[in-house]
C-alpha cells in the first residue's frame, strides 16, 4: 500500500523528485469500477491555441482540424498544477498547467463542435527502474459510451544530463561538463559530487489517439476518469484535442499494397510487400496505395520516384518496432526501424517522391544520434510531403541534403525524441508550412547548415509546442532564409522560441534572414548552463560572428519568463565576435520577466515600432562585452528609429520611462541576473 498521504504524494509529484515509482494503490469502494459516471451539461468549451485565446493568435500557426481544449479549464475533481520550473511536470504542460488526477478522480471537457476522434496528451509515472508502465484511463462522453484506454510512458521519462538515459539510477553521463546544479565540473571535483537520483528527469508526456464509437455532437461532454484501481499513483492530463475525422480515402486506380500481401492487421511484417508495391507502381506510372488498417514494417522503404498515399493518417496506419542491428551500419546506426527513405545524396539521392495521408509509428525509446530511425529521412528533391503523423520516432523528417525544391504540409508530429524537422546540409528552395509540431526532445524546426549552406528556405505558418529541450524554430547557418507567421510556445529549457545560432559547426550566415509576424508565448526560459533567461528570440555567435541582414518584423513576444529578445556570445569568444545589421521593427512585446532587450556581445541593433508592455526589470540590459567602459559605453549599440512605445523601470530610478530612448546609443545598463517579475496573462492590443 502507498504510505504517502494524498497531499504528501501530490507535493512529491510536483516537485518530481523521486517520481519514478509506481506504487499499487489499494482502494476500497463500494462503486462499480466500470459504473457510468454522472455528465454535466452546462459548461461551454473553452477552445484555446497553445493555451492562449485564438483571437491573440489569428491568422499564425498552422490550420489544424482539431480544437484544443487544456484540461486546467475543464471541470474537474483533481488538482491544476503550474509552474516553469524544468524537470517539474506543469513545466512541460501546455500553457504550462495540467490537472493531475488521483484513482478515482476525473477531469471533463465539452465538445465544441461534433467529433469522432480525440487526442489526449497526457502523463504517468516511470517504473521504478525506468523503462515505463502501462496504466488504464476511461473516456466516458455523455455518461456512458465507455472506451478504454490504455496509456503508455514507456516513450516517456528520460534523466541526466545529454544524450540522456532511460535509467533514472544513472550518475552523471558527462563527468567533464558543469553542472549547474552544484556550480562545478565533476570531474575537478574532489570528491565528485554526489547527485540526488533521478538526476534531472524530464520528458514526461505521450499522447494517445483514440477513434470513437460514434460521431457526438457538439454540447457532448467528454469526462477522463482514472479508474479507482488504477497501477499509476497519478495521472497527469493536460490536455485533449477533438476532431471530425472524414472517412477513408480510396485511390482508384492504384496499386494496393494489399494486392501484394501486405497484412492490414499488422501481425506479419509487411516491408516486403511495401517493396513490391511501389516497384509495380512506378512500372505502372500510377500511386502507390495503403489502405485502412495497421501495417507492420521494421525497416526502411527506400522510395524514389513514387507516390505513396494513403486512406488518412488516422486510418493507414504504418507501424515499426526498433530492432537491433546484428553490427552497425556503414552510417553508424546500431538500429533499424519503420521509415521512408530516400537514397543517400552521395549515391545520388531520391526526386519525385510525393508521401500523403498515413500515419508513421515507431518505438524510439532512447536517444542515441548515430542511429538512422527517423519517421522519413535520406535525401528526397523535388518532392512533398502532406498530410502524415509521425510519431515516436527519432526525428519525424531529416533531410541530409544537397537536396532542392522539397516541401513539408499539413502535417503532425508529436512526441520525438530529437527534433521534429531538420534541413541539414544543402537543402534549397525548401519550405515546412502548416505543420503541428507537439514534444519534441530537441527543436522543433531547424535548418542546419553543416558543411553546405541552406538557401533560400521557408518555415511558415506551422505551430511548434513544448519542446522539452532547444528551441521551437532555429537557424544554423545559411543565406536567404525566411521564418514567417509561425506560433512557438512553451520552450522548456536550453533553448527558446525562435534561434539564430552562429553554432554547431555550421557555414555563415549570409544574404537576409528574415522573422516576421510570429508569436512566441512563455518563452525565454533560463538556460540551466548560463544560469541565465534567455529571449523569446534569441542570437547566438559561438562559432563566429554573425553579420548577415537580419530582420525581425511584425513579431509577438507574450508572457516571455525573461526576455523579449537577447543577443549573446560566448564568455570565452565575446571580445572576438559580434552581432551585426540586425533590425527589429513592428514588434510587440507583452509581457516579460526582465528586459525587452538584453545585450551580452558586441555589435548593434535598430529598432523601430516596438511598443512594450509589462516589462518587468528594464527596458534594455546592456552587458555588451562586458568590457565596462563607462567613458565610451557598451560595446553594442542600440539605435532608435522612431516609435519605440511603451514604459519600463530603470536600473536608477523606480518610476517607468521609455523602454528604449534612455540606453541610445551604448548606456551600460547590465545586472548579470536580474529579478523576475512574472507578468500578467497575455490580452488583447489595445488600438
Amino acid at each position: 500500500m502507498n504510505p504517502l498521504t494524498h497531499h504528501h504524494r501530490r507535493e512529491r509529484a510536483r516537485a518530481v523528485v523521486g517520481l519514478v515509482a509506481s506504487f499499487a494503490i489499494v482502494v476500497t469502494s463500494s462503486l462499480a469500477a466500470a459504473a457510468a459516471p454522472p455528465s454535466r451539461v452546462s459548461a461551454e468549451p473553452v477552445v484555446t491555441r497553445a493555451a492562449l485565446d485564438p483571437k491573440l493568435v489569428e491568422g499564425r500557426g498552422a490550420d489544424v482540424a482539431f480544437f484544443e481544449q487544456e484540461a486546467e479549464n475543464g471541470v474537474t475533481t483533481g488538482e491544476v498544477i503550474a509552474g516553469r520550473d524544468a524537470y517539474t511536470l506543469p513545466s512541460e504542460a501546455s500553457g504550462r498547467a495540467a490537472v493531475m488526477l488521483d484513482p478515482g478522480e476525473h477531469v471533463e471537457f465539452v465538445l465544441p463542435e461534433a467529433a469522432n476522434a480525440v487526442t489526449i496528451r497526457y502523463a504517468i509515472p516511470d517504473a521504478p527502474g525506468g523503462g515505463g508502465i502501462t496504466a488504464p484511463l476511461d473516456l466516458w462522453v455523455d455518461g456512458g459510451h465507455r472506451h478504454k484506454v490504455t496509456l503508455t510512458s514507456e516513450y516517456s521519462w528520460l534523466y541526466n544530463t545529454y544524450p540522456f538515459t532511460n535509467d533514472p539510477d544513472a550518475s552523471v553521463l558527462q563527468p567533464d561538463w558543469w553542472i549547474a546544479e552544484c556550480a562545478c565540473v565533476p570531474s575537478q571535483t574532489d570528491p565528485t559530487p554526489a547527485f540526488d537520483t533521478p538526476f534531472r528527469p524530464h520528458h514526461f508526456y505521450d499522447e494517445q489517439r483514440v477513434q470513437l464509437k460514434k460521431t457526438f455532437a457538439a454540447g457532448s461532454v467528454l469526462r477522463l476518469e482514472v479508474p479507482r484501481k488504477s497501477n499509476a499513483e497519478w495521472t497527469v492530463i493536460d490536455l485533449v484535442d477533438t476532431e471530425l475525422v472524414a472517412p477513408p480515402v480510396v485511390v482508384d486506380g492504384a496499386v494496393s499494397v494489399t494486392d501484394h500481401g501486405a497484412d492490414r492487421t499488422g501481425r506479419r511484417d509487411s516491408a516486403g510487400a511495401f517493396d513490391a508495391a511501389i516497384v509495380a507502381a512506378r512500372d505502372r506510372g500510377v500511386p502507390v496505395y495503403v489502405p485502412a488498417g495497421t501495417f507492420r514494417v521494421d525497416r526502411h522503404i527506400i522510395v524514389d520516384d513514387v507516390t505513396i498515399i494513403g486512406a488518412g493518417s488516422w486510418h493507414s496506419i504504418i507501424r515499426g518496432s526498433e530492432v537491433e542491428l546484428a553490427e552497425p551500419a556503414s552510417d553508424g546506426s546500431t538500429h533499424t526501424g519503420v521509415g521512408f527513405y530516400g537514397k543517400p545524396a552521395n549515391e545520388g539521392g531520391s526526386s519525385n517522391v510525393h508521401l500523403e495521408g498515413f500515419a508513421i509509428e515507431g518505438d524510439v525509446r532512447e536517444r542515441i544520434d548515430d542511429d538512422q530511425v527517423n519517421g522519413i529521412g535520406g535525401a528526397m528533391s523535388d518532392s512533398t510531403i502532406t498530410g502524415l503523423y509521425i510519431h515516436h520516432t527519432k526525428v519525424g523528417i531529416w533531410f541530409d541534403g544537397p537536396i532542392a525544391n522539397t516541401h513539408v504540409t499539413d502535417t503532425v508530429i508529436a512526441d520525438q525524441i530529437a527534433d521534429a524537422v531538420n534541413f541539414h546540409r544543402g537543402v534549397t528552395d525548401s519550405s515546412v508550412s502548416n505543420t503541428f509540431v507537439r514534444n519534441t526532445g530537441d527543436d522543433g524546426l531547424a535548418m542546419w547548415s553543416l558543411a553546405e549552406a541552406d538557401a533560400r528556405n521557408t518555415f511558415a505558418f506551422n505551430t511548434v509546442q513544448s519542446p522539452v529541450l532547444a528551441n521551437g524554430i532555429a537557424l544554423y547557418g545559411g543565406s536567404d532564409l525566411t521564418v514567417e507567421g509561425n506560433l512557438v510556445a512553451d520552450p522548456v529549457r536550453e533553448g527558446s522560441g525562435l534561434h539564430l545560432g552562429a553554432r554547431f559547426g555550421a557555414e555563415p550566415f549570409a544574404g537576409a534572414i528574415t522573422f516576421r509576424d510570429n508569436t512566441v508565448v512563455r518563452a525565454a526560459p533560463l538556460d540551466l548552463n548560463w544560469d541565465i533567461g534567455l529571449g523569446a528570440i534569441w542570437l547566438y555567435a559561438l562559432d563566429r560572428s554573425i553579420d548577415a541582414d537580419v530582420l525581425i518584423e511584425g513579431d509577438h513576444y507574450l508572457d516571455s519568463t525573461y526576455n523579449a529578445l537577447m543577443l549573446v556570445t560566448e564568455w570565452g569568444v565575446k571580445d572576438l565576435y559580434a552581432i551585426e545589421n540586425v533590425t527589429v521593427r513592428d514588434v510587440r512585446v507583452d509581457g516579460t520577466g526582465t528586459s525587452v532587450v538584453s545585450a551580452r556581445s558586441m555589435g548593434s541593433a535598430a529598432f523601430e515600432n516596438v511598443d512594450a508592455r509589462n516589462v518587468g526589470a528594464r527596458g534594455v540590459n546592456n552587458c555588451g562585452a562586458f568590457g565596462w567602459d563607462w567613458v565610451n559605453g557598451s560595446e553594442f549599440s542600440l539605435v532608435d528609429l522612431g516609435g519605440n512605445d511603451g514604459l519600463a523601470p530603470t536600473p536608477w530610478e523606480p518610476d517607468l520611462h521609455p523602454w528604449l530612448g534612455r540606453y541610445v546609443p551604448n548606456i551600460i545598463s547590465c545586472e548579470d541576473r536580474p529579478a523576475v517579475v512574472a507578468p500578467p496573462a497575455p490580452s488583447p492590443w489595445g488600438p
